[in-house]
């Protein structure tokens, strides 16, 4: 049983960058966009996420309330990022991957850089630990508590809240309903006075706030604070793809999408506590590369059935109605 709760509570902090930053994937590409730069904005949010948690660092502050502002600073970066996709992609009508691709190549090399220039290291090195023994009220909760809301952190209450609300969003505002025509078939949605251009800035707004907040939530829960110009986020944008891939666009199947991948990558990291794989006596090189292997597998037989929304990628051309 303790097995259990160890690979629940470590599970979760993984879990959560990859549901959130997914999440905001989902919201770029249901409104037509394709958000390749997923991994950049994650490593654009947790640098400016981990840069403020180390100015402020020694002030005394509470560390759960440094880690809420540290969020809300990589939210605004995560958005600002978003942007340079958004105008290139939807005022320029430049092609998205090519634009996602160039945004994800670029952040690594300026916290390389701004790095050196300032700290002498690769990245960025804080001192608060957010590692929380219990959340207060749902730590209580009989074995739920325990197994959820005990030795972990704040972010995974957090991530949960942000997978209702967007789950709200997505099926019960008049926002989303708009959102979603715009991806599926923006010159109808054109046609009764919704503005494409606006709903998809929006949409990839969106996707830049919760990437931003996932990339400074794996930076916490995942990198203990740090940030590193060379590791990055270590693929979890590409991998936060593949989740909402999985998930067919659907907050719901997004969620537990999220939880299977970082269930895979948790175990990876935990093989000598679970008996039978120990005993085989394989690398465990092998275990991380399993989420990876995971992708492509379920890439490959999913692909087929996509429901990807049939504008998605494509840019907007008000004069082809």
């Amino acid at each position: 049983m303790d097995t259990v709760y160890y690979l629940i509570q470590n599970m979760l902090p993984i879990a959560i960058p990859l549901l959130l930053v997914a999440l905001g994937g989902m919201f770029s590409e249901v409104g037509g966009i394709i958000n390749l730069a997923l991994e950049g904005i994650m490593l654009f949010g947790a640098f400016f996420g981990a840069l403020f948690v180390y100015f402020i660092q020694d002030s005394g502050m509470n560390p759960q309330t440094i880690l809420l502002l540290g969020m809300v600073v990589a939210a605004v970066a995560g958005i600002i990022y978003s942007l340079l996709l958004s105008f290139a992609s939807i005022t320029m009508r430049a092609d998205q991957t090519i634009a996602g691709t160039a945004l994800n190549m670029l952040i690594p090399a300026v916290v390389l850089l701004f790095s050196k220039m300032f700290f002498g290291s690769d990245g960025v090195t804080t001192n608060v630990s957010f590692y929380i023994r219990k959340i207060p009220v749902l730590g209580d909760i009989p074995i739920l508590g325990e197994l959820f809301f005990q030795k972990t952190y704040l972010t995974v209450v957090i991530g949960l809240v942000f997978m209702i609300i967007s789950v709200i969003i997505f099926y019960k505002t008049r926002f989303g309903l708009r959102l979603r025509a715009c991806g599926e078939h923006p010159h109808a949605a054109d046609s009764v006075g919704i503005s494409v251009t606006k709903m998809r800035y929006l949409g990839t707004s969106i996707s830049g706030f919760l990437g931003g907040i996932g990339g400074f939530f794996y930076s916490v829960g995942v990198m203990d604070g740090n940030v590193n110009g060379h590791t990055g986020v270590a693929g979890f944008g590409f991998l936060a793809l593949a989740v909402m891939i999985f998930g067919q666009w659907r907050p719901g199947k997004v969620f537990f999408a999220a939880l299977f991948f970082a269930f895979l990558r948790t175990l990876a990291y935990s093989v000598e506590l679970i008996p039978f794989l120990n005993n085989l006596g394989i690398d465990r090189t092998y275990y991380k590369m399993l989420p990876y292997i995971a992708t492509m597998v379920v890439l490959a037989f999913t692909s087929k059935n996509s429901k990807a929304p049939k504008a998605e990628g494509i840019p907007y051309d008000k004069s082809l109605r």
